[in-house]
């Protein structure tokens, strides 16, 4: 059985990213990106589909583990009855091949070690031919190859043996040895990549991370600045750097309710974050990423406005074909599970209100607003025109009816709004007359349309009656100012309806025999959604009472793991989290927060 959610801790390249228990064992592993097929899958299943454990041979007292410094190293200690042994795991960032490597590090006395390999290529589904050369092990299966080398290639190495279709390796560590393995990916028709010293390795990787980390600039409380450096640490490991595409989270599949249907992939780039990244990134000082992921935008969405999709691959790949995996029985059983996304083919309309608002804060941080860009800005709102009135999928992506989202119609008034302000501030043309008229329409529907009056609350929908903690975007897109009545109503009426033990769901969700009629589509619940929960900070923030909000983030940020990892849901009742992870919404939405409490707080 893989461990809980939070036992995981990520290391990665920046082109794709494994995940490591607290047991020692690597569960989840994509090469050679993140949207690639795993070799490692015991996450989603058992060891049976893929895993690496390196660990001691006799259990003793439960690891401690940390990241080393600011860095995405991260190192493990167990205490045995015969000494104490650190295993250092870290990816160092690519030159020709992708490389996990492991140091196994005598701290004091001696250990047995047993280490475990069982490379399934293909998301669990291909055992590999291995065989033996020279002073390695290859895994070889159609397009892929791995290799594995043993110790420091002396006589004395760590000798391993086949047993079970997989490679075991045993072996005592003495205080002061440092014992090195090194798994690397190339493609099956090519020779070895160029070999990297271990030890080198980590002096670089370390480096490069500290270098990276002492951008940091951000204006936060004392208490909240380890919690935002690491969540910016984790949003530059989802980052595929070759492109700067940002994506949603390192895995597929992790439930957002433990043995239900909702289990998706999310190894992909989402329009709906960009204005939050771009925010998050540009306010900490990572003006370089910030540049990064806005090119890789203009990229992705060039082309017929028609044709606009709410996500992208990594290098803005517009075909990800979803697809069952009837092979692996899930995590704890939440099945099906589920690689590539359907939901590429959906109408979400606020996407465009995303990629304009996007555009709109870039020409703000000084990032010049080319006469191609804006040529296609001015075709996006063309189209928009004719279709901001129809319903849609919405911004979570319901497999229900289409229908009238109001957070939806909000963002189509935003890119209005954005559009006009652009052409105000940098003397572009445009229709910006239709433009304010349209804005203006959109304003008058959602009032009229989406409010429900006697309560005087925004609905999810035109007509309905549930609530959407989309809809506290009224106040964050600047819709209604933050003392229009129908702000702080509808703060109250999430808090209170939305109410998850403290956090904040999505929408509600309706009993089982209601469910046919469900929004979403789909059976069962899910947990509290994070980003959701920092949303209503920042709408209390807005609204002037900021020691609620700070009291809510206080609890928040309590729910990451040891390591500053948080996915993006949060189960309440059980005390654990769900859904894919570490999840960049959340943590975006964390480091989003954490600013603009600092700035009311400076402010009181």
């Amino acid at each position: 059985m893989p461990g809980r959610i939070e036992d995981y801790a990520l290391i990665g390249d920046l082109q794709t990213a494994a995940l490591v228990g607290r047991d020692g064992s690597i569960d989840w592993l994509c090469l050679p990106r993140f949207d690639s097929a795993s070799c490692f899958a015991a996450l989603l299943g058992g060891d049976e589909h893929g895993h690496w454990r390196l660990a001691p041979a006799f259990e003793g007292e439960a690891p401690e583990r940390s990241y080393v410094g600011d860095s995405l190293v991260l190192q493990t200690e167990w205490t045995t009855s015969t000494g104490r042994v650190r295993v250092i795991d870290f990816m160092p960032q690519r030159d020709r091949t992708p490389d996990v490597m492991r140091i196994v590090e005598g701290v004091s006395g001696s250990v047995k070690m047993v280490g475990e390999l069982r490379l399934r290529f293909d998301y669990g589904r291909i055992i590999p031919w291995m065989r033996r050369t020279e002073n390695h092990r290859i895994a070889v299966a159609g397009p892929d190859a791995v290799w594995l080398r043993c110790g420091n290639g002396s006589p004395n190495g760590v000798r391993t043996r086949g047993r079970d279709f997989a490679t075991i390796s045993e072996f005592t560590v003495h205080a002061g040895e440092r014992i090195p393995f090194v798994l690397s990916w190339t493609p099956s028709h090519h020779r070895q990549g160029p070999r990297q010293d271990p030890e080198k390795a980590l002096r670089h990787t370390l480096e490069d991370w500290q270098t990276w980390s002492s951008r940091f600039s951000a204006q936060v409380a004392e208490t909240d600045v380890a919690a935002v450096r690491r969540s910016l640490i984790t949003l530059k490991a989802l980052t595929y750097e070759p492109t700067g595409g940002i994506v949603a989270a390192a895995t597929a599949g992790l439930p957002e309710e433990i043995g239900g249907e909702r289990n998706w992939d999310y190894r992909f780039c989402w329009l709906r974050d960009s204005t939050m990244t771009l925010s998050a990134l540009l306010n900490a000082g990572y003006h370089q990423e910030a540049r990064a992921w806005y090119d890789w935008l203009l990229r992705a969405i060039a082309g017929d406005p028609a044709e606009l999709q709410i996500m992208y691959g990594v290098g803005g790949e517009r075909r990800l074909p979803e697809e069952t995996a009837d092979w692996l029985p899930g995590y704890e059983g939440s099945r099906p599970v589920r690689f590539g996304n359907a939901a590429v083919d959906q109408l979400q309309l606020d996407v465009y209100g995303e990629v304009v608002d996007t555009l709109y804060l870039a020409h703000r941080s000084g990032i010049r607003i080319e006469r191609h860009v804006w040529s296609m800005l001015v075709r996006l709102l063309e189209f928009l025109e004719e279709r901001w009135s129809d319903p849609d999928e919405g911004l979570w992506e319901v497999r229900g009816p289409r229908r009238h989202f109001v957070h939806s119609k909000i963002m189509c008034w935003a890119a209005y709004d954005r559009a006009v302000k652009l052409a105000e501030e940098t003397r572009l043309p445009g229709p910006v007359e239709r433009w304010r008229e349209l804005r203006d329409l959109i304003h008058s529907d959602v009032c009229t349309r989406g409010v429900d009056h006697r309560r005087g609350v925004f609905t999810q929908y035109y007509g309905g009656r549930e609530l959407d903690a989309a809809t506290l975007f009224a106040v964050k897109s600047g819709f209604l100012p933050a003392d229009d009545p129908r702000v702080a109503a509808t703060v109250e009426a999430i808090r209170r309806d939305l109410h998850h033990d403290g956090f904040i769901l999505r929408y509600p969700t309706p009993a089982a025999e209601q469910q046919a009629d469900a929004v979403d589509g789909l059976t069962g619940s899910e947990g509290a959604f994070l980003a959701c929960s920092y949303w209503l900070c920042d709408a209390l923030i807005a609204i002037g009472r900021t020691d609620e909000a700070r009291e809510l983030f206080d609890r928040l940020r309590g729910l990451a793991n040891d390591l500053g990892l948080i996915s993006e849901e949060w189960d309440p009742l059980a005390g654990r989290q769900l859904g894919n992870t570490p999840q960049a919404f959340t943590h975006v939405a964390l480091v989003n927060t954490a600013l603009a409490l600092g700035r009311a707080e400076e402010r009181a």
